[in-house]
């Protein structure tokens, strides 16, 4: 990008920490809103956005300022990346030497290995991210120095093989007083000075790490220093065999690998591009870097348990240190979520460390966790995760492990700071979901009744979970016809009824999201469920709320983070407009008859069926050019919730397309105003779809 070592003083903090979000990130989006949460630690200003794009800007007039002829930094929906065309990081590359460096070794080319690692730990010139505030950066600091302190380790394992045990001493010396609890560390001390004959000093480093791990732990040092120090008191010969290297893990694990995973999920279909996705995790490098971690997302009973369960089932044979698996109950209402202190006990447990060494305290067992994950390589699969802190210190210190969680929740921390993998998944396609259908009942009975097998899958949404249903309950009423079950389905009033018998509960599913939901997101998800209309733009969930447009798709934006509202497209005013899922509108409604009143509801539809009716006529206007320079209020004839002029020129800018992004809407809104006693608005709104000139006329 310029001049090899050329540094570049980078002016003020925001600068600076959006600067390092993004090299922390190479070649991945990093969204707006990430870049305004860190920036300002949860307490943005109203203009943190804008400000986000100033020092956006700066920063790209700066790096060409210095000679850089490509785009640095490239906007991407719903942010920015780091292009890494033509352009060098020196996180990526020292993970890529670093990963070399791990290969040759395991090859036993251990000059190779040395001279990898050492070129690695060249291009640290201090601590990582120094400068630079943040809880994200910061975080991501940790892991860094971490891995400089892996790599470390690496290379000290290859001089003391080569020989080089003098040189090594005061480097040692140094990362046991920094860090006096790394058991590798100061084993590699203790043995480097025992070979070039300063036996009492090695002596003293170990009192002086039993005296440590004592005051600070409450336990011994593990086994590994334990038997150096006696070989050294004794004097092994074996110590000063050439082959000896540094331990890479203590404690040792006399168990064998855990093998934790459910069994595998029963009649899987379907779900190839997000298997594929999900092998690069084991294939090594994706656009030049290494993955170590995969997130799954999606709503209620859409099957990311059973993707990233089947998926673990078939790369096993890649993990020869062992298969952990845990349940975090991040959506469960007969759970607690799951404690991290408790599940890594549980995992050091599995790992073989004795219960009488794992500490009390948390950041202390996941230190241990990750000391003894070193050099394994272990899959661990983490179940309905809640949140990035349930997880933050079951992660892997190391890239040899791999981690896959599943969750409802974008836990965009996890691709922000550790490099994620993100798969979102949605429901399956027909054919999938007949197929799948057809796993529990006969590929028979679902061929003789195509026509009915579909719909039905239609009636469930495609859902994994659904289908799943709804074959149970065809395979344990074999005499049923495909058509029966459906017609049941067809009801509105019964459908969640119909698929939620027995312990697969669908409402559950749903109302555990729901509870979820802050309370003014959970008031728009029961008022939307109240409109007949397929599908809605912003304005619509403002009129509901009574509140400004910007802060009701904000809202709606919440509603499809939590998987409980989709987005289905753009329309011509370049509007996203929102949609449910069946099964999630019925249950919306459900939610809003049973917590909302009589009144309260009326009010609402009122406000939006009026909104479109406003809309609806300053479209018009302007499609035949009368009462063009009118202002016309959008709550002039409504309770609460004004749309500007401002507001109306940009939806009816062009009339045509509105009405056409519209259309299907205004249909239901005309008949489920007349339903509910809104006469005079559903004959206007009627006058204005099929007797457009009349209505202008009119107006």
């Amino acid at each position: 990008m310029t001049k090899e070592n050329q540094r570049i003083a980078i002016g003020g903090a925001r600068q600076r920490t959006i600067l390092a979000l993004l090299l922390l990130n190479p070649g991945r989006i990093v969204s707006v809103d990430t870049l305004v949460e860190t920036v300002w630690n949860g307490r943005p200003p109203a203009t943190a956005r804008t400000q986000v794009a100033i020092c956006i800007a700066a920063l790209r007039k700066r790096f060409k300022a210095e000679g850089c002829d490509n785009e640095v930094i490239v906007t991407a929906h719903p942010g920015y990346l780091l292009a890494l065309e033509n352009h060098y990081v020196d996180s990526v590359e020292f993970e890529r030497l670093t990963l070399q460096a791990q290969e040759a070794a395991k090859e036993q080319r251990t000059s190779d290995a040395a001279a990898l690692h050492e070129e690695a730990l060249a291009l640290w010139r201090g601590p990582a991210l120094a400068g630079v505030a943040g809880t994200l950066v910061e975080d991501e600091m940790e892991r860094l120095e971490e891995l400089r302190l892996a790599g470390y380790d690496g290379y000290v394992a290859a001089q003391l093989e080569l020989g080089h045990h003098g040189d090594l001493i005061p480097g040692l010396v140094s990362v046991v007083r920094d860090h006096p609890l790394r058991e590798r560390s100061r084993y590699a001390l203790m043995l480097a000075q025992y070979r070039v004959g300063r036996r009492a000093e090695a002596m003293e480093t170990f009192r002086e790490g039993r005296a440590q791990f004592i005051e600070g732990l409450g336990l011994e040092p593990g086994p590994a220093l334990r038997e150096l120090h006696d070989a050294i008191l004794r004097d092994d010969p074996s110590l000063m065999a050439s082959a000896v290297v540094v331990p890479k893990k203590p404690p040792e694990v006399p168990r064998t690998a855990p093998l934790e995973l459910p069994a595998d999920i029963p009649a899987f279909v379907g779900r190839d591009t997000p298997l594929t996705s999900l092998n690069t995790l084991v294939d090594g490098h994706t656009e030049g870097r290494r993955l170590t971690m995969g997130l799954i997302t999606g709503g209620a009973g859409v099957g990311k348990t059973g993707l990233a369960v089947h998926w673990a089932h078939q790369v096993a044979d890649e993990f020869p240190g062992g298969l952990l698996f845990a349940d975090m109950w991040g959506y469960d209402e007969t759970h607690d979520p799951a404690d991290p202190a408790v599940v890594l006990g549980w995992f050091l447990r599995s790992l073989g460390v004795p219960e009488a060494e794992i500490p009390a305290e948390t950041h202390e067992r996941a230190a241990l966790y990750r000391s003894v994950l070193a050099d394994r390589r272990v899959l661990i699969v983490l179940d309905n995760v809640r949140s990035f802190d349930q997880v933050r210190a079951l992660i892997p210190g190391s890239s040899r492990s791999c981690v896959l969680l599943t969750s409802r929740s974008l836990l965009e921390q996890l691709v922000v700071r550790h490099g994620a993998l993100s798969i979102h998944l949605d429901v399956l396609r027909r054919r999938e979901a007949t197929d799948l259908l057809a796993q529990f009942i006969g590929e028979d009975r679902v061929d003789a009744a195509r026509a009915d097998a579909e719909r039905l899958v239609e009636l469930c949404d495609r859902l994994p979970l659904t289908v799943r249903i709804a074959a149970a309950r065809l395979a344990a009423k074999p005499q049923w016809p495909i058509g029966y079950l459906a017609s049941r389905l067809d009801n509105e009033q019964l459908r969640l009824d119909e698929l939620s018998s027995g312990e697969s509960q669908v409402r559950s599913s749903f109302a555990l999201s729901y509870h979820a939901l802050p309370h003014d997101v959970a008031l728009l998800y029961r008022r939307l469920g109240l409109l007949d209309a397929p599908d809605f733009a912003g304005w619509v969930g403002a009129a509901l709320l009574g509140t400004d447009i910007h802060k009701a798709e904000g809202l709606m934006e919440s509603l499809v983070d939590a998987h409980l509202l989709q987005t289905v497209g753009f329309d011509s005013t370049g509007q996203p407009r929102y949609g449910f899922r069946n099964l999630l509108r019925l249950h919306a409604r459900e939610v809003a008859e049973e917590e909302g009143g009589a009144l309260e509801q009326h009010e609402a539809l009122y406000r939006a069926f009026r909104g479109w009716l406003s809309v609806a006529e300053q479209a018009r206007r302007r499609e035949f050019g009368s009462g063009h320079g009118e202002q016309m209020l959008f709550g002039a004839s409504m309770p609460s919730g004004p749309m500007g002029t401002a507001e109306l020129d940009m939806l009816t800018a062009s009339p045509s397309g509105w009405f056409e992004a519209e259309r299907l809407a205004l249909i239901s809104v005309i008949d489920q105003a007349a339903r509910c006693g809104m006469d005079d608005i559903s004959r206007e709104l009627t006058e204005l779809v099929v007797r457009p000139a009349v209505a202008c006329q009119r107006s």
